[in-house]
């Protein structure tokens, strides 16, 4: 039958194709390795098929043989042999049409999960709102949460086996070496700083904070473009002070190679129409979305973003314009303070729900100003609270040409990586291009020269 009873309601749950998984496994063992990417042990209703599953994946993972012999001693060794397991197992293989539908099956199963688990979450929806605890707004945030939760194949909260989280690293391993690729996240563009940090990784929450005119902006639009333009990723970028057309005049400038200055006052030659005609067309092709609301909320960002599909990078500008839900424009220091950290927070956590690395540029306080050496420090993070505490990477801009003029190098730039959860800190060289308000490597420009 294809569905059981279980308190009274009727449960999604397909007896017959969980057998043929299980069959098929045993009958076939080639196609073992093409079911566990599709299927999860969690994911079989019934407790044996659970059981039996499970034990291949960890024989697999082990490259060990498998058979209904060698699969009955492991079973022993795990404890979950019973005394009628080997009949239950002969049952299965007899039941079994044939392995050459294996997918088919494992396409069932999987389908007959996600419905149970969308009632439980209906369940816990319904509980929520019957006990009228919190605002109807939270409560919706909270539904939104759950059910991006189960279109992403996630849980929230609850504890998962260390087996699985195994399975999900060797997964992201073997993407990354079939990749080629020197680092495990997306690239800035800027390959030094790109060894420093090792890319933008999913779920990092990535501050880049500097003094105003430093190129928070810019370096932050340089990786968006990156990200959306070269590498064909989803991009969603919060400006919450610049408009959409001064962003999108800053991207094409890059792409361009034409002076934002040319663009800003339409003194264009035939060439450089030329130019940022086919930039505009480039653009125009990408997947990189623009809001710029500048009362929007992290709350609000992250529902945005949970209805964009194949979402690659978050960017936000920045954190210190931005609002916490429910609040208005008038601030103490210390409400601001709290807020500024609650919203760190928020984003951190935000990284997470989405899987995704989100770019939150910051301000930094005046206290480098009274310092003889103007370069940032994380203490000089503006109503920095526990901003430096949910932060995986802080990197903090900085150009002694902006100080002082007459310096050997006005256009060399510091990208000075002040916190980094996967390795070391340490300082990284850019060139900065005022041209085109942007970031440049320093070996790249001394090729061009």
């Amino acid at each position: 039958m294809d569905e059981v009873s279980l308190l009274g309601r009727r449960v999604p749950y397909s007896e017959p194709a969980e057998h043929a998984v299980i069959g098929s496994m045993l009958i076939d063992p080639a196609c073992i390795s093409d079911v566990l990417e599709k299927l999860r042990a969690d994911e079989f209703y019934d407790k044996r098929n659970r059981d039996i599953f499970d034990t291949m994946q960890a024989m697999f993972a082990f490259a060990m043989k498998i058979d209904p012999v060698t699969l009955f001693e492991q079973m022993k060794v795990r404890g979950v042999y019973e005394d009628n397991t080997e009949s239950y197992v002969a049952e299965v293989i007899r039941m079994t049409p044939t392995s050459a539908n294996v997918l088919e099956y494992a396409a069932i199963v999987r389908d007959k999960a996600l419905l149970r688990r969308l009632t439980e979450t209906a369940d816990e929806i319904n509980s929520m709102v019957s006990s009228e605890e919190g605002s109807a707004d939270m409560m919706l945030e909270a539904a939104e949460r759950k059910i991006y939760a189960l279109r992403q194949d996630r849980t929230i909260g609850g504890l998962v086996p260390i087996s699985q989280v195994m399975q999900n690293v060797f997964t992201e391993l073997s993407e990354a070496a079939a990749s080629g690729n020197k680092i495990p996240g997306l690239s800035t563009s800027l390959p030094d700083l790109d060894k420093q940090i090792l890319g933008l990784n999913k779920s990092e929450l990535i501050l880049i904070a500097a003094r105003p005119g430093m190129g928070k902006t810019s370096i932050a639009l340089n990786i968006a473009l990156h990200v959306g333009l070269t590498l064909k990723k989803t991009v969603a970028i919060y400006s919450l002070e610049m408009s959409r057309e001064q962003m999108a005049n800053r991207l094409l400038s890059r792409a361009s190679l034409v002076a934002n200055q040319n663009l800003l006052t339409g003194q264009l030659t035939d060439r450089q129409w030329a130019l940022i005609t086919e930039a505009a067309k480039a653009l125009s092709a990408t997947d990189i979305r623009i809001n710029d609301n500048p009362s929007i909320t992290v709350s609000e960002i992250n529902a945005q973003c949970r209805r964009i599909p194949n979402l690659s990078l978050v960017v936000i500008d920045y954190l210190q314009l931005m609002q916490s839900a429910g609040s208005g424009h008038s601030w103490s220091n210390e409400s601001r303070t709290q807020a500024v950290s609650d919203i760190s927070r928020m984003m951190k956590i935000m990284a997470k729900e989405l899987n995704v690395p989100v770019v939150c540029l910051s301000q930094l306080s005046r206290a480098n100003e009274s310092r003889q050496d103007k370069r940032p420090m994380l203490s000089d993070l503006r109503e920095s609270g526990a901003i430096e505490q949910d932060a995986d990477v802080v990197i903090g801009l900085y150009r002694d040409g902006y100080y002082n003029s007459e310096c050997e190098n006005p256009n060399l730039a510091e990208a000075i990586v002040l916190k980094n959860r996967k390795g070391a800190t340490g300082t990284v060289e850019l060139t900065w291009l005022p041209e085109y308000t942007t970031f440049g490597s320093v070996e790249k420009r001394h090729d061009e020269d």
